[in-house]
C-alpha cells in the first residue's frame, strides 16, 4: 500500500524532491487508522511536516481511505550509521513517536465560527517551533528582534503598535510574527492571541458574505487581543476586504489591542491599497528586515548543523554561507537537500556534492575580484599588514606584495593602469606597467618564485 502511495506521490511532486523527500520514508504499521511511516531524523521530520504534510494526507486518505491519521517515528540519540564506508550521522536506531501537526485548526474555506469560543478552547493558530529561542541575531534583524520582545512584554502598551514589518521572502517575517505571539501566549495565557495570513483572512471574510455573517465576522475580530495579520500586501485590490479590515484596525487601536502586520515592501510601495489604510499602516513603528549579513548566516547554518548532528567540512561550510545569501530559507533547504543527497547517493558531504546542490537553488556567480580584495589576499598570504603597502617603503617583502598586487589587479580587473596604481599605494601608471613586466619575467626565470604566484592565484580563484 506503501508502493501505491509511493505512485500517487510521484506524480504531484517534483522527482528531486520525491528521490530527497519520500524514498527514504520507511512505512512501519497500519493500525486502527493510523498509518505510521519512520524518517531519519527531526530535521527530515520538520521539513515533511512544514513542505509536504498535506501531500501526505491527501494520498494517505487515498489509498487507505478517509481519516487515516499519519504518525511519525523519527530516529533519535546521535547513533552513526555506515553505508557503503561511508559515515552520515543520524540521531540513532531508536526512534520516537511525532504526531502529524496540524497547522490550522479552522478550515481555510470557513469563517472562524460559531464566533463564540471560550477562552480555553481558543487557538491562536501560533507554531510554537517559531520563538525568540531561535531566531538568531544579526545586523539585518537587530532592530526588528529588539522591538518584538519589548511588544511582546507589554502588548497593546508601547509605541510600537502596530508594528509593520516588511522585507523581502524568507528573512523571517513569518517567524519573528509567532515569535511575539508566541511570547504574548506565554505571559498573559488569558490573551486572545490570533496568527492569520490575509489569504485566510480573505477566504474568511468572503465565505461569511455569502452566509450573511458579517456582524458575526466582525464581532469574532474585534474580540481578539492580539492581531498578526502575515503577508497583507495580498490584500491589494480586493476593495471590500481592504475596508473590513479597515474597520477591525480602527476597532482594535481605539481599544488599545496590539495589531502586527508583515508585508513585502513599505507602506508607501503600497499601490492598489485604500490610502486611508495605509495611512493607518505607519502610525506605529514600520521595521524593515533585510537579507542576512555573513555573520547571520553562519550562525544560522552552525545552529541547523549542531541540531541535526551533521558533519559539515570547514570549505562546504564556508561555501555555503558565501553563495546562499538571499534568504534564510535558501539556507535551511540547501543544509536539508544536502543531508538527503548524501543519504540517498551514500555519498560524504564535499564541496563537489555541495556546488552541485547550491547550483539547483540559487545562481553561483563568478565573484568580481577587486583591487581590494586581490590587496587583502596578496597581503593575508605574505603575512602583511594591508597599510604597509600604502606606504614609501622599500623593504624587499613590501615591494615584492605591493608589485604582485599590481600584477594581479591588471590581470583580473578592468580598471586602468592609473587607477591600479591610484589604489595600491598612490604611484603613476608607468610604475604599474613596471610592476607587472617585473612580476611576469619573474614567474618565467624562477620556480620559487612561479609556485608562489600559483598558490595566490589559487586564493583569488577561491
Amino acid at each position: 500500500m506503501w508502493e501505491d502511495c509511493l505512485t500517487v506521490i510521484k506524480d504531484i511532486v517534483p522527482q528531486a524532491a520525491f528521490e530527497a523527500w519520500f524514498k527514504p520514508i520507511i512505512p512501519l504499521s497500519y493500525e486502527d487508522r493510523k498509518f505510521t511511516i519512520q524518517v531519519p531524523s527531526q530535521f527530515f521530520y520538520e521539513y515533511l511536516e512544514e513542505k509536504y504534510v498535506n501531500v501526505l494526507k491527501m494520498t494517505l486518505n487515498r489509498v487507505f481511505g478517509e481519516g487515516t491519521t499519519l504518525k511519525y517515528r523519527v530516529v533519535v540519540n546521535g547513533q552513526t550509521k555506515k553505508t557503503n564506508g561511508n559515515s552520515i550521522t543520524y540521531h540513532g536506531d531508536e526512534s520516537r513517536s511525532m504526531p502529524s501537526h496540524t497547522p490550522n485548526k479552522i478550515d481555510a474555506t470557513k469563517t472562524p465560527g460559531p464566533f463564540k469560543v471560550a477562552s480555553q478552547d481558543w487557538d491562536s493558530q501560533l507554531n510554537p517551533r517559531y520563538n525568540f529561542d531561535n531566531f538568531f541575531e544579526g545586523e539585518s534583524n537587530k532592530l526588528i528582534r529588539a522591538v518584538s520582545e519589548k511588544i511582546a512584554s507589554d502588548p497593546g502598551k508601547t509605541a510600537f503598535n502596530p508594528l509593520f514589518i516588511y522585507g523581502p521572502s524568507g528573512v523571517g517575517k513569518t517567524h519573528i510574527c509567532h515569535a511575539i505571539g508566541v511570547k504574548i501566549r506565554e505571559l498573559f495565557p488569558d490573551k486572545r492571541v490570533l496568527y492569520v495570513s490575509s489569504n485566510l483572512f480573505r477566504l474568511q471574510y468572503t465565505d461569511a458574505v455569502r452566509k450573511n455573517l458579517t456582524n458575526d465576522f466582525l464581532s469574532f475580530y474585534q474580540s481578539i487581543d492580539v492581531l498578526i495579520l502575515d503577508d497583507i500586501h495580498e490584500l491589494i485590490g480586493l476593495t471590500k476586504t481592504q475596508e473590513i479590515f479597515f474597520q477591525i484596525f480602527n476597532n482594535l487601536h481605539q481599544l488599545g489591542k496590539q495589531l502586527v502586520l508583515t508585508c513585502d515592501r513599505a507602506p508607501v510601495d503600497l499601490q492598489g491599497m485604500e490610502e486611508r489604510l495605509i495611512s493607518r499602516l505607519k502610525w506605529g513603528m514600520t521595521a524593515q528586515i533585510e537579507r542576512p549579513d555573513p555573520e547571520l548566516r553562519r550562525k544560522i547554518l552552525r545552529n541547523k548543523i549542531n541540531h541535526e548532528g551533521l558533519e559539515i567540512p570547514h570549505d562546504v561550510f564556508e561555501f555555503i554561507a558565501e553563495n546562499v545569501t538571499e534568504n534564510v530559507r535558501d539556507l535551511e533547504g540547501i543544509l536539508v537537500s544536502l543531508m538527503a543527497n548524501s543519504v540517498i547517493t551514500n555519498k560524504e558531504i564535499d564541496i563537489t556534492l555541495a556546488k552541485q546542490v547550491i547550483s539547483q537553488t540559487v545562481r553561483l556567480e563568478k565573484k568580481q575580484l577587486t583591487i581590494k580584495k586581490i590587496q587583502a589576499i596578496v597581503c593575508r598570504y605574505f603575512n602583511l599588514d594591508e597599510a604597509l603597502i600604502q606606504t614609501l617603503s622599500r623593504k624587499r617583502e613590501i615591494v615584492q606584495a605591493r608589485q604582485i598586487t599590481m600584477f594581479f589587479a591588471k590581470k583580473y580587473t578592468e580598471s586602468s593602469l592609473a587607477h591600479i596604481g591610484k589604489v595600491v599605494g598612490g604611484k603613476d601608471h608607468a610604475t604599474v606597467l613596471y610592476a607587472y613586466k617585473t612580476v611576469r619575467d619573474q614567474i618565467e626565470i624562477n620556480k620559487t618564485f612561479r609556485s608562489t604566484m600559483d598558490a595566490i592565484e589559487l586564493c583569488l580563484k577561491q
